[in-house]
């Protein structure tokens, strides 16, 4: 009987007890289109470090184009910390997050996105209690 006890007091506390929402990290960026027809997107803050597998980023075109959107995950292997890709991420403390620093490359010319008027977006997709979500969007400049 104590065994059937402990074990229904056990069901009841596990489907009561749910982890907290810890919301949608946050962070600012700056944009910045280089001479050499490459944009740069630099995280000025954020409020939490967040693994790369979690970062999901959008290159949306303007609405009235023709162009198609580009999106990823900063820890894809064509992303993270390589050089010449169309996008590029750079994790400037190699600690496999996305933090306060880090910047993605864009090749504004190849991709397009020089003629300004682009959203470069960085999402969350949470687990563990924690919620899906925007972190920033910035408009490219031209």
């Amino acid at each position: 009987i104590t065994v059937l006890l402990t074990g229904a007091v056990y069901m009841m506390m596990a489907s009561s007890v749910q982890p907290p929402n810890k919301g949608v990290p946050t962070a600012q960026a700056s944009v910045r289109m280089l001479d050499n027809g490459y944009q740069v997107v630099t995280i000025t803050e954020m409020n939490t470090q967040v693994e790369t597998f979690k970062c999901k980023f959008q290159l949306v075109p303007p609405v009235d184009s023709n162009e198609t959107a580009i999106s990823g995950y900063a820890s894809d292997s064509d992303v993270y910390g390589v050089s010449g890709q169309n996008i590029s991420f750079q994790d400037r403390d190699a600690g496999f997050t996305v933090n306060t620093g880090d910047y993605f490359v864009i090749d504004a010319s190849t991709v397009g996105s020089d003629a300004g008027d682009w959203t470069f977006r960085m999402l969350f997709e949470g687990s563990g209690g924690r919620s899906n979500g925007e972190i920033f969007a910035v408009t490219l400049p031209a």
